[in-house]
Protein backbone atom coordinates (compact mmCIF):
# COMPACT_ATOMS: atom_id res chain seq x y z
CA UNK A 1 0.00 0.00 0.00
CA UNK A 2 1.51 3.24 -1.05
CA UNK A 3 2.16 5.58 2.15
CA UNK A 4 2.01 8.91 1.40
CA UNK A 5 3.81 10.13 4.51
CA UNK A 6 7.51 8.17 4.81
CA UNK A 7 7.67 9.87 8.09
CA UNK A 8 4.67 8.17 9.70
CA UNK A 9 6.51 5.30 11.61
CA UNK A 10 5.74 3.13 14.18
CA UNK A 11 6.79 5.22 16.85
CA UNK A 12 4.77 8.59 15.68
CA UNK A 13 1.45 6.39 14.68
CA UNK A 14 1.29 5.08 18.27
CA UNK A 15 1.51 8.30 20.28
CA UNK A 16 -1.04 9.57 22.71
CA UNK A 17 -4.46 11.07 21.38
CA UNK A 18 -6.44 13.28 23.14
CA UNK A 19 -10.04 12.38 23.22
CA UNK A 20 -12.09 15.00 25.07
CA UNK A 21 -11.18 15.31 28.28
CA UNK A 22 -8.98 11.95 28.46
CA UNK A 23 -5.74 11.02 26.72
CA UNK A 24 -4.79 7.53 25.12
CA UNK A 25 -1.93 6.13 25.30
CA UNK A 26 -1.94 5.29 21.30
CA UNK A 27 -5.11 5.62 19.11
CA UNK A 28 -6.10 2.21 18.99
CA UNK A 29 -10.08 1.14 20.51
CA UNK A 30 -11.26 -2.22 20.84
CA UNK A 31 -14.44 -2.16 18.98
CA UNK A 32 -17.22 -3.37 21.20
CA UNK A 33 -17.69 -7.27 20.38
CA UNK A 34 -21.16 -8.45 22.91
CA UNK A 35 -19.11 -11.12 25.61
CA UNK A 36 -21.48 -13.27 27.04
CA UNK A 37 -19.67 -13.04 29.87
CA UNK A 38 -22.15 -11.77 32.50
CA UNK A 39 -24.89 -14.27 33.32
CA UNK A 40 -26.34 -12.07 35.73
CA UNK A 41 -25.55 -8.99 34.07
CA UNK A 42 -22.81 -8.37 36.30
CA UNK A 43 -18.89 -7.79 35.68
CA UNK A 44 -17.25 -11.30 36.15
CA UNK A 45 -13.76 -12.23 36.24
CA UNK A 46 -13.11 -13.57 32.92
CA UNK A 47 -14.83 -10.55 31.70
CA UNK A 48 -12.05 -8.87 33.19
CA UNK A 49 -9.43 -11.21 32.07
CA UNK A 50 -10.83 -11.20 28.30
CA UNK A 51 -10.70 -7.07 28.01
CA UNK A 52 -7.58 -6.91 30.30
CA UNK A 53 -5.36 -9.15 27.49
CA UNK A 54 -6.46 -6.53 24.87
CA UNK A 55 -4.75 -3.62 26.70
CA UNK A 56 -2.19 -6.13 28.09
CA UNK A 57 -1.72 -6.90 24.29
CA UNK A 58 -1.29 -3.32 23.77
CA UNK A 59 -4.44 -1.52 22.62
CA UNK A 60 -5.29 2.75 24.09
CA UNK A 61 -8.64 2.08 25.20
CA UNK A 62 -10.93 -1.15 25.29
CA UNK A 63 -14.97 -0.76 24.83
CA UNK A 64 -16.99 -2.71 27.39
CA UNK A 65 -19.97 -4.38 25.40
CA UNK A 66 -22.82 -4.43 25.31
CA UNK A 67 -24.07 -2.14 28.85
CA UNK A 68 -28.10 -2.50 28.76
CA UNK A 69 -29.20 0.51 29.97
CA UNK A 70 -32.59 -1.19 31.04
CA UNK A 71 -33.30 -4.95 31.56
CA UNK A 72 -35.43 -4.25 28.73
CA UNK A 73 -32.74 -3.14 26.50
CA UNK A 74 -30.85 -6.15 26.64
CA UNK A 75 -30.26 -7.43 23.22
CA UNK A 76 -28.68 -11.04 23.69
CA UNK A 77 -27.63 -13.14 26.74
CA UNK A 78 -24.79 -12.63 29.45
CA UNK A 79 -24.83 -8.75 28.84
CA UNK A 80 -24.23 -6.29 31.26
CA UNK A 81 -26.77 -4.07 32.96
CA UNK A 82 -25.71 -0.76 33.49
CA UNK A 83 -27.19 0.28 37.12
CA UNK A 84 -25.97 1.36 40.16
CA UNK A 85 -26.04 -1.93 41.73
CA UNK A 86 -23.56 -3.17 39.58
CA UNK A 87 -20.95 -0.28 40.19
CA UNK A 88 -18.93 -2.44 42.36
CA UNK A 89 -18.29 -4.70 39.85
CA UNK A 90 -17.94 -2.27 37.23
CA UNK A 91 -15.37 -0.53 39.37
CA UNK A 92 -12.92 -4.11 39.65
CA UNK A 93 -13.30 -3.93 35.81
CA UNK A 94 -11.79 -0.39 35.38
CA UNK A 95 -9.18 -0.54 38.31
CA UNK A 96 -7.88 -3.56 36.04
CA UNK A 97 -7.74 -1.68 32.99
CA UNK A 98 -5.64 1.45 34.78
CA UNK A 99 -3.24 -1.33 36.19
CA UNK A 100 -2.57 -3.13 32.90
CA UNK A 101 -1.91 0.56 31.53
CA UNK A 102 -5.19 0.87 29.13
CA UNK A 103 -8.43 2.96 28.98
CA UNK A 104 -11.77 1.92 29.89
CA UNK A 105 -15.39 2.58 27.87
CA UNK A 106 -18.59 1.14 28.21
CA UNK A 107 -21.17 0.99 25.53
CA UNK A 108 -24.73 1.77 26.51
CA UNK A 109 -27.84 1.11 24.21
CA UNK A 110 -31.07 -0.36 24.18
CA UNK A 111 -31.53 -3.38 21.96
CA UNK A 112 -35.32 -1.48 20.49
CA UNK A 113 -36.34 -4.16 17.51
CA UNK A 114 -32.99 -5.85 17.99
CA UNK A 115 -34.61 -7.45 21.80
CA UNK A 116 -36.42 -10.38 21.92
CA UNK A 117 -39.08 -11.00 24.43
CA UNK A 118 -37.19 -14.52 25.55
CA UNK A 119 -34.10 -12.47 26.51
CA UNK A 120 -36.46 -9.31 28.12
CA UNK A 121 -39.49 -10.67 29.16
CA UNK A 122 -41.75 -7.48 27.39
CA UNK A 123 -42.47 -7.46 24.32
CA UNK A 124 -39.84 -4.87 22.06
CA UNK A 125 -40.45 -1.64 21.07
CA UNK A 126 -39.45 0.12 17.75
CA UNK A 127 -40.30 3.75 16.47
CA UNK A 128 -43.13 2.46 14.67
CA UNK A 129 -45.11 -1.19 14.74
CA UNK A 130 -42.59 -3.61 13.11
CA UNK A 131 -42.26 -7.45 12.66
CA UNK A 132 -38.84 -8.43 12.83
CA UNK A 133 -38.63 -11.29 10.76
CA UNK A 134 -35.18 -12.43 11.91
CA UNK A 135 -36.20 -12.81 15.14
CA UNK A 136 -39.98 -13.40 14.35
CA UNK A 137 -41.16 -10.71 16.73
CA UNK A 138 -43.47 -8.35 16.49
CA UNK A 139 -42.26 -4.71 17.96
CA UNK A 140 -44.52 -2.43 19.88
CA UNK A 141 -44.50 1.67 18.94
CA UNK A 142 -42.57 2.95 21.37
CA UNK A 143 -44.50 5.50 23.12
CA UNK A 144 -43.10 9.57 23.88
CA UNK A 145 -43.25 8.42 28.27
CA UNK A 146 -41.36 5.43 27.19
CA UNK A 147 -39.33 7.63 25.30
CA UNK A 148 -38.57 10.02 28.48
CA UNK A 149 -37.95 7.24 30.58
CA UNK A 150 -35.56 5.81 28.63
CA UNK A 151 -33.74 9.64 28.06
CA UNK A 152 -33.51 8.96 31.78
CA UNK A 153 -32.06 5.92 31.77
CA UNK A 154 -29.11 6.69 29.31
CA UNK A 155 -28.14 9.82 32.07
CA UNK A 156 -28.40 7.35 34.66
CA UNK A 157 -26.34 4.69 32.65
CA UNK A 158 -23.75 7.62 32.52
CA UNK A 159 -23.86 8.51 35.54
CA UNK A 160 -22.90 4.41 36.68
CA UNK A 161 -20.11 4.57 34.23
CA UNK A 162 -18.65 7.67 35.95
CA UNK A 163 -19.21 6.34 39.63
CA UNK A 164 -17.54 3.37 37.94
CA UNK A 165 -14.41 4.38 36.77
CA UNK A 166 -14.82 4.58 32.98
CA UNK A 167 -13.25 7.23 31.07
CA UNK A 168 -15.38 7.19 28.08
CA UNK A 169 -19.18 6.18 27.01
CA UNK A 170 -19.85 4.89 23.82
CA UNK A 171 -23.81 5.72 22.83
CA UNK A 172 -24.44 2.82 20.89
CA UNK A 173 -26.67 4.87 17.93
CA UNK A 174 -25.94 2.45 15.35
CA UNK A 175 -27.14 -1.18 13.76
CA UNK A 176 -30.74 -0.48 14.20
CA UNK A 177 -30.57 -0.69 18.05
CA UNK A 178 -33.97 1.54 19.51
CA UNK A 179 -31.57 4.99 18.73
CA UNK A 180 -30.23 4.24 15.08
CA UNK A 181 -33.91 2.48 14.60
CA UNK A 182 -35.74 6.26 14.64
CA UNK A 183 -33.09 7.80 12.01
CA UNK A 184 -34.33 5.17 9.50
CA UNK A 185 -37.64 5.05 7.33
CA UNK A 186 -38.23 2.04 7.17
CA UNK A 187 -38.94 1.84 10.55
CA UNK A 188 -39.85 5.21 11.78
CA UNK A 189 -43.45 5.90 10.51
CA UNK A 190 -44.30 8.09 13.16
CA UNK A 191 -46.06 11.09 12.14
CA UNK A 192 -45.02 13.00 15.47
CA UNK A 193 -42.23 15.30 16.19
CA UNK A 194 -40.04 12.19 15.81
CA UNK A 195 -40.70 11.02 12.53
CA UNK A 196 -40.89 12.63 8.96
CA UNK A 197 -37.72 14.53 8.31
CA UNK A 198 -34.31 13.73 9.19
CA UNK A 199 -34.12 16.69 11.48
CA UNK A 200 -36.97 15.16 13.70
CA UNK A 201 -35.66 11.16 12.89
CA UNK A 202 -32.94 12.40 14.34
CA UNK A 203 -34.73 14.10 17.91
CA UNK A 204 -34.50 11.50 20.14
CA UNK A 205 -30.91 10.87 19.42
CA UNK A 206 -30.34 14.40 20.21
CA UNK A 207 -31.99 14.70 23.57
CA UNK A 208 -30.80 11.63 24.57
CA UNK A 209 -26.92 13.19 24.23
CA UNK A 210 -28.15 16.03 25.78
CA UNK A 211 -29.71 14.32 28.69
CA UNK A 212 -26.19 12.36 29.02
CA UNK A 213 -23.81 15.33 28.78
CA UNK A 214 -26.24 17.12 31.53
CA UNK A 215 -25.56 14.66 33.58
CA UNK A 216 -21.99 13.68 33.38
CA UNK A 217 -20.68 16.77 32.19
CA UNK A 218 -16.79 16.48 31.71
CA UNK A 219 -16.04 13.77 33.60
CA UNK A 220 -15.35 11.34 30.51
CA UNK A 221 -15.30 11.34 27.00
CA UNK A 222 -18.68 10.81 24.81
CA UNK A 223 -18.28 8.38 21.99
CA UNK A 224 -21.14 8.06 19.57
CA UNK A 225 -21.41 4.90 17.23
CA UNK A 226 -23.45 5.80 13.90
CA UNK A 227 -24.34 3.37 11.45
CA UNK A 228 -23.67 5.01 8.17
CA UNK A 229 -25.84 2.85 6.10
CA UNK A 230 -27.23 -0.67 6.84
CA UNK A 231 -27.45 -2.12 3.41
CA UNK A 232 -31.41 -2.48 3.48
CA UNK A 233 -33.48 -0.83 0.85
CA UNK A 234 -35.31 2.41 1.80
CA UNK A 235 -33.54 2.53 5.58
CA UNK A 236 -30.73 4.59 6.30
CA UNK A 237 -27.59 5.59 3.88
CA UNK A 238 -24.88 8.26 3.60
CA UNK A 239 -27.54 10.93 2.21
CA UNK A 240 -29.07 11.29 5.76
CA UNK A 241 -27.06 9.34 7.97
CA UNK A 242 -24.07 12.43 7.40
CA UNK A 243 -27.10 15.14 8.13
CA UNK A 244 -27.80 13.32 11.64
CA UNK A 245 -23.80 13.46 12.54
CA UNK A 246 -24.09 16.90 11.55
CA UNK A 247 -26.86 17.54 14.17
CA UNK A 248 -25.53 15.80 16.57
CA UNK A 249 -21.90 17.50 16.18
CA UNK A 250 -23.35 20.51 16.31
CA UNK A 251 -24.12 20.16 19.72
CA UNK A 252 -20.47 20.76 20.78
CA UNK A 253 -21.39 17.29 22.71
CA UNK A 254 -19.69 14.39 20.87
CA UNK A 255 -16.08 13.99 21.37
CA UNK A 256 -15.87 11.55 18.88
CA UNK A 257 -18.03 9.36 16.66
CA UNK A 258 -17.16 6.00 15.60
CA UNK A 259 -18.54 5.60 12.37
CA UNK A 260 -20.19 1.92 11.94
CA UNK A 261 -22.44 0.07 9.54
CA UNK A 262 -25.18 -2.44 8.96
CA UNK A 263 -28.04 -3.81 11.06
CA UNK A 264 -28.89 -6.49 13.69
CA UNK A 265 -32.20 -6.82 12.29
CA UNK A 266 -31.53 -7.90 9.15
CA UNK A 267 -28.68 -8.17 6.11
CA UNK A 268 -26.47 -8.39 9.10
CA UNK A 269 -23.15 -9.63 6.90
CA UNK A 270 -23.30 -5.96 5.45
CA UNK A 271 -21.70 -5.03 9.06
CA UNK A 272 -19.20 -7.82 9.13
CA UNK A 273 -18.14 -8.92 5.80
CA UNK A 274 -16.46 -12.37 4.87
CA UNK A 275 -17.75 -15.75 5.09
CA UNK A 276 -21.73 -15.95 5.89
CA UNK A 277 -22.22 -18.38 8.79
CA UNK A 278 -25.18 -20.59 8.24
CA UNK A 279 -24.57 -23.34 10.65
CA UNK A 280 -23.21 -21.15 13.44
CA UNK A 281 -26.49 -18.61 12.91
CA UNK A 282 -28.80 -22.12 13.09
CA UNK A 283 -27.11 -23.31 16.16
CA UNK A 284 -28.40 -21.03 18.21
CA UNK A 285 -31.95 -21.59 17.25
CA UNK A 286 -34.26 -24.43 17.48
CA UNK A 287 -37.11 -26.04 16.27
CA UNK A 288 -38.52 -24.95 12.89
CA UNK A 289 -36.26 -21.77 13.18
CA UNK A 290 -33.13 -23.47 12.85
CA UNK A 291 -34.64 -25.29 9.56
CA UNK A 292 -35.64 -21.49 8.70
CA UNK A 293 -31.83 -20.73 8.66
CA UNK A 294 -30.81 -23.09 6.77
CA UNK A 295 -33.24 -22.65 4.26
CA UNK A 296 -33.54 -18.95 4.12
CA UNK A 297 -30.17 -17.64 6.25
CA UNK A 298 -28.57 -16.65 3.34
CA UNK A 299 -31.57 -13.99 2.46
CA UNK A 300 -31.80 -12.98 4.92
CA UNK A 301 -28.03 -12.69 6.73
CA UNK A 302 -27.08 -11.58 3.44
CA UNK A 303 -23.73 -11.98 1.38
CA UNK A 304 -20.81 -9.54 0.86
CA UNK A 305 -17.12 -10.35 0.20
CA UNK A 306 -14.40 -9.31 2.87
CA UNK A 307 -11.90 -6.52 1.61
CA UNK A 308 -9.39 -4.64 3.71
CA UNK A 309 -10.73 -1.17 5.13
CA UNK A 310 -14.31 -1.98 3.34
CA UNK A 311 -15.68 1.72 5.49
CA UNK A 312 -13.32 3.68 4.62
CA UNK A 313 -14.98 5.30 1.48
CA UNK A 314 -18.23 5.63 3.19
CA UNK A 315 -16.20 7.31 6.04
CA UNK A 316 -14.77 9.62 3.99
CA UNK A 317 -18.25 11.33 3.87
CA UNK A 318 -18.45 12.70 7.14
CA UNK A 319 -14.94 14.83 6.95
CA UNK A 320 -16.82 17.51 5.36
CA UNK A 321 -20.06 17.57 7.71
CA UNK A 322 -18.23 16.74 10.76
CA UNK A 323 -16.43 19.98 12.54
CA UNK A 324 -16.22 19.01 15.93
CA UNK A 325 -15.93 15.40 16.79
CA UNK A 326 -13.11 13.56 15.91
CA UNK A 327 -13.92 10.35 13.97
CA UNK A 328 -12.48 6.74 14.72
CA UNK A 329 -12.37 4.48 11.43
CA UNK A 330 -13.79 0.90 11.84
CA UNK A 331 -14.08 -2.26 9.51
CA UNK A 332 -11.25 -4.51 7.66
CA UNK A 333 -7.99 -3.36 10.09
CA UNK A 334 -5.90 -5.86 10.12
CA UNK A 335 -2.41 -4.20 9.15
CA UNK A 336 -0.04 -1.57 10.50
CA UNK A 337 -0.38 -0.23 6.98
CA UNK A 338 -4.28 -0.12 7.47
CA UNK A 339 -3.62 1.89 10.60
CA UNK A 340 -1.03 4.27 8.80
CA UNK A 341 -3.79 4.53 5.70
CA UNK A 342 -6.56 5.46 8.30
CA UNK A 343 -4.39 8.48 9.99
CA UNK A 344 -3.56 9.48 6.78
CA UNK A 345 -7.17 9.78 5.16
CA UNK A 346 -7.53 12.36 8.34
CA UNK A 347 -9.14 9.46 11.03
CA UNK A 348 -7.38 10.25 13.92
CA UNK A 349 -8.15 6.59 16.08
CA UNK A 350 -8.90 3.53 14.89
CA UNK A 351 -11.48 0.93 16.38
CA UNK A 352 -10.50 -3.02 15.89
CA UNK A 353 -13.00 -5.75 16.99
CA UNK A 354 -12.29 -9.44 15.13
CA UNK A 355 -8.81 -9.38 14.58
CA UNK A 356 -8.44 -8.71 18.15
CA UNK A 357 -10.65 -11.69 18.98
CA UNK A 358 -8.00 -13.55 17.16
CA UNK A 359 -4.61 -11.95 18.39
CA UNK A 360 -5.79 -9.89 21.45
CA UNK A 361 -1.77 -8.76 21.54
CA UNK A 362 -2.10 -8.10 17.54
CA UNK A 363 -0.57 -4.51 18.32
CA UNK A 364 2.24 -5.17 20.38
CA UNK A 365 3.48 -7.64 17.65
CA UNK A 366 2.52 -4.76 14.97
CA UNK A 367 5.61 -2.36 17.21
CA UNK A 368 7.90 -5.44 17.21
CA UNK A 369 7.14 -5.98 13.67
CA UNK A 370 4.76 -3.62 11.82
CA UNK A 371 5.30 -5.50 8.04
CA UNK A 372 3.63 -9.09 9.93
CA UNK A 373 -0.16 -9.12 9.11
CA UNK A 374 -3.00 -9.59 11.72
CA UNK A 375 -4.05 -14.00 12.17
CA UNK A 376 -7.85 -13.30 11.29
CA UNK A 377 -9.57 -14.62 8.30
CA UNK A 378 -12.65 -13.65 8.50
CA UNK A 379 -14.45 -16.40 8.58
CA UNK A 380 -16.93 -14.61 10.83
CA UNK A 381 -17.41 -18.21 13.37
CA UNK A 382 -17.18 -15.45 15.91
CA UNK A 383 -20.41 -13.51 14.87
CA UNK A 384 -22.60 -16.01 16.41
CA UNK A 385 -20.45 -16.92 19.79
CA UNK A 386 -22.42 -13.47 21.43
CA UNK A 387 -25.25 -16.39 22.16
CA UNK A 388 -22.64 -18.11 24.42
CA UNK A 389 -19.71 -16.72 25.23
CA UNK A 390 -18.13 -14.54 22.44
CA UNK A 391 -14.38 -16.18 21.53
CA UNK A 392 -12.58 -16.67 17.92
CA UNK A 393 -12.92 -20.41 17.63
CA UNK A 394 -9.10 -20.23 17.11
CA UNK A 395 -8.93 -19.04 20.54
CA UNK A 396 -11.12 -21.11 22.46
CA UNK A 397 -9.30 -21.37 26.02
CA UNK A 398 -8.55 -17.54 25.60
CA UNK A 399 -10.18 -15.64 29.02
CA UNK A 400 -12.12 -18.77 29.90
CA UNK A 401 -12.13 -18.40 33.94
CA UNK A 402 -14.52 -18.35 35.91
CA UNK A 403 -17.51 -16.45 35.39
CA UNK A 404 -19.40 -15.67 38.92
CA UNK A 405 -20.37 -12.24 38.81
CA UNK A 406 -19.12 -9.47 41.43
CA UNK A 407 -21.60 -8.46 43.69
Amino acid sequence: MYRKDKNLTVETIFQPVQLGPITLRNPIIKAATSEGRSPEGKVTQALIDFHRGFIVGGIGMTTLAYCAISKEGFAAPGEILMIKENIQGLRKFTEAMHEAGGKASAQLGHAGPVATKKITGVRPVAPSRFFNLTSMQLCSAITQSEMKQIKIQFADAAEVAVKSGFDAIELHFGHLYLVSSFFSPWLNKRTDEYGGSIENRTRFAKEILLAVKERVQNQLAIIVKLSMDDGIKGSIWLEESTETARILDETGVVDAFELTMGSSVSNQMYLFRGETDIDGMAATQKGMMKLGVKWFGKRILGEYPYRDLYMLESARQFQTTVKNAKLILLGGINTFEHIVTAVEEGFPMVAIGRALLREPDMIQKMKDNPTKSGLCIHCNKCMFSVYSTTNCIFMKNYATTTQVAFV
